[in-house]
């Protein structure tokens, strides 16, 4: 039987619509006429006859109804029939045993959440309710609503980690991909250590020792130009190092390890103290948040003074513990070998303080330390795991980069199976080169992999195509001519080299010039890069620690395109000032020159004047222009049209000396006169 709902309505002092809308909110349909138990349940509420709320009522009349459909069911299967008619929703075809755990996303309809927990979506409704919301089975509920009314119904729920969304990839929001709701999926990880300090200081050779190999023969002037990354043990617990350059050129990669690290290691040296690159280095720690450990190196140096070190660290922030701060100073001999172990102990001790923790228990997110193009794996790089385990055939996406990993390997040629967090490997099985500070992250296959890389990678279009929009206006400036461009195609053996000379041209510019780098890459100088060139005229190919083979130069001078191969970035950065400056229009400077006292007035002419006198100040010049000042206030202008001095023209005469000039301009000299005589100069700008 069923009551129409109009009548329903007039009972309950409601309008037709109003009494619509109140059975939709409490989830049932609200036709023309609504089933009696129903309407009696509406009644019962408004009436005040039952002690329990709508809700609660209905959901014992669903647990009824679903216990009477499973006898039904039960029956018919006895009897050899099926089931045709569609069972009362909702439908409770998973079983969640009492204590389970159930993972659901940020936000989940009433529906998807009875089916997840196999819950009966008449209960949840209810729990909504009771909490003052009035929803039905299509509301969409955020987690912490859905925590609240599955309370006490024997299980618990947990915030499904999502893949990252495109947008989220291509910005490198490494923090959203790390979030974690559930303290107990968190286990203890390997600190991550990054060392920092001034050139020649001893960081090299301090990680030498530290991992008991020698790169320094392998470097440009001993300044490490690559990231690299390994993992020593102490005690049976690993540290994972970061090897970050420590020279100025480097100073986006340094920033981008800071970042990276748990720790940092500042390594100064103690007969040398702090340096530009040292205060460098505390300020990108300090930004990043990270604590600093400072390793006082060469205390085998006859001038070795461990104190000045400290006080100058001080004046910069960094206070020593035993001065009453709270940073931890080493003395260490790299050389000697010596206060290595002291230090290593130190990082472990910050490492206990910081408690550090990661979820090995969930796909792989990582961070892109190094990226290059290796001629017979083809891309490869260095990863850091964050967090999750990484494993051997994972498929994977970085920026618009994607791939199946192939193979992994440590810093040592050993290859493995799987990385923890805290873990660094380089990596195979990448669709392109990357780039350092990007962000790996594991997907559920090569598919999907596939279709994030080409979002991100619509989205980089897009940069790319603001990018241009930005180019016009530069080209309009150069077209009024206040402004010139410098145009580069940039190549480098590495990503992270490319960041850096980058970071280093950025600081080379003025008002008058600019450089812009139309297109970069890692890898040798190819004939597509000379192509790009010749198609926008003025533009250089440079390459650092690169080369162009002999087609590509054939068709460099063919095409009459400079390419230049550095193996030093402070050369290319110095070569490129001079061009610049170069390029720059010269400047109009007015030069004082001398004043002159004119005495006498030998003869007038139409707009000439023959005036003896004295020069008492500077020099007087033939050509040079003239102020007229009378009694301290310019009455006129003119030019030195001639000197004489006696009967001998003369192009230039000093201080002290007696001369006739002629001078040429539209005022009346007067005896008394000073004239004043400059000249404009051009002179070359400089950055």
């Amino acid at each position: 039987m069923a009551i129409a709902l109009e009548e329903l309505a007039s009972k309950l002092g409601f309008t037709e619509s109003e009494m619509r809308k109140h059975v939709l909110e409490l989830g049932f349909d609200a036709d023309d006429s609504i089933e009696d138990d129903v309407a009696e349940l509406i009644l019962d509420e408004f009436a005040g006859k039952t002690d329990k709320s709508a809700a609660d009522v209905y959901g014992d009349l669903v647990h009824e109804e679903l216990e009477r459909e499973i006898v039904r069911t039960q029956r018919k299967k006895m009897a050899g029939k099926t089931t045709t008619k569609k069972a009362y929703k909702p439908e409770v075809n998973l079983v969640v045993k009492k204590g389970d755990s159930v993972e659901i996303p940020e936000q989940i309809s009433v529906k998807e959440l009875a089916e997840k927990t196999g819950s009966s979506a008449a209960v949840l409704i209810g729990g909504l309710m009771k909490n003052g919301i009035l929803a039905n089975i299509n509301q969409i509920i955020d987690f912490d609503t859905a925590a609240i009314i599955t309370d006490g119904l024997g299980f618990t729920i947990k915030k499904k980690r999502v893949e990252a969304s495109a947008e989220d990839l291509f910005h490198g929001n490494l923090e959203k991909l790390l979030a974690e709701d559930d303290p107990s999926d968190l286990v203890d990880r390997a600190p991550v250590v990054c060392v920092m300090g001034h050139v020649d200081h001893g960081k090299t050779s301090l990680l030498d020792v530290i991992r008991e190999a020698n790169v320094v023969d392998d470097e440009s002037g001993g300044i490490t130009q690559h990231i690299g990354s390994y993992q020593v043990e102490r005690k049976g617990r690993k540290i994972t190092f970061l090897d970050t350059p420590g020279h100025e050129a480097f100073t986006a990669m340094r920033a981008r390890g800071a970042r990276a690290t748990d720790v940092a290691i500042l390594v100064v040296a103690a007969d040398d103290g702090v340096m530009p690159q040292t205060k460098e280095a505390i300020n990108h720690a300090k930004e990043a948040g990270v604590p600093i450990v400072v390793a006082i190196n060469k205390m085998d140096k006859p001038g070795a003074n461990p104190d000045r070190v400290k006080a100058e660290l001080a004046e910069h922030g960094v206070q020593s513990e035993d001065w009453g701060g709270d940073a931890i100073m080493v003395p260490v001999s790299a050389l000697k070998k010596e206060g290595i172990d002291e230090l290593l102990e130190s990082v472990l001790l910050v490492a206990d303080v910081l408690e550090l923790k990661a979820n090995p228990n969930r796909p792989a997110v990582g961070t892109v330390v190094e990226s290059h193009l290796d001629t017979n794996l083809g891309p490869v790089a260095t990863i850091l795991v964050n967090t999750g385990t990484l494993k051997v055939m994972d498929s994977f996406i970085i920026g618009k980069a994607f791939g199946r990993l192939k193979l992994m390997q440590d810093h040592k040629g050993t290859r493995l199976r799987k990385l923890l967090p805290s873990d660094t490997a380089q990596i195979v099985g990448l669709s392109e080169v990357v780039e350092s500070g990007q962000i790996l992250q594991v997907v559920k296959d090569e598919r999907t992999a596939r279709q994030q890389a080409t979002q991100v990678g619509g989205l980089i279009q897009e940069e790319l195509i603001k990018a241009g929009m930005g180019m016009q206006e530069i080209l309009q400036r150069i077209k009024e001519g206040s402004l010139k461009l410098l145009k580069i195609v940039l190549k480098a053996d590495t990503q992270g080299s490319l960041e850096a000379i980058k970071q280093s041209l950025a600081k080379v510019k003025s008002d008058d010039v600019a450089i812009k780098v139309i297109h970069s890459g890692v890898g040798s100088i190819s004939e597509s890069d000379v192509m790009m060139a010749a198609a926008s005229p003025g533009t250089l190919v440079l390459g650092f620690h690169t080369k162009a083979n002999v087609h590509v130069r054939k068709l460099a001078e063919k095409t009459g395109i400079e390419v230049v191969t550095y193996e030093v970035i402070y050369k290319l950065v110095e070569d490129l000032t001079k061009i610049l400056s170069g390029m720059l229009e010269d400047e109009i400077l007015d030069i004082e020159l001398g004043k002159y006292n004119v005495m006498q007035i030998f003869w007038t002419g139409k707009g000439e004047f023959v005036v003896g006198g004295k020069i008492t100040e500077g020099v007087m010049q033939k050509g040079a222009k003239l102020r007229v000042m009378r009694d301290d206030e310019e009455v006129g202008v003119g030019e030195v049209a001639g000197l004489k001095l006696v009967n001998e023209d003369i192009d230039e005469l000093e201080k002290g000396q007696e001369c006739g000039v002629r001078y040429k301009g539209k005022v009346k000299l007067q005896e008394g006169d000073i004239l004043e005589a400059w000249k404009q100069e051009k002179r070359m700008k400089t950055l």
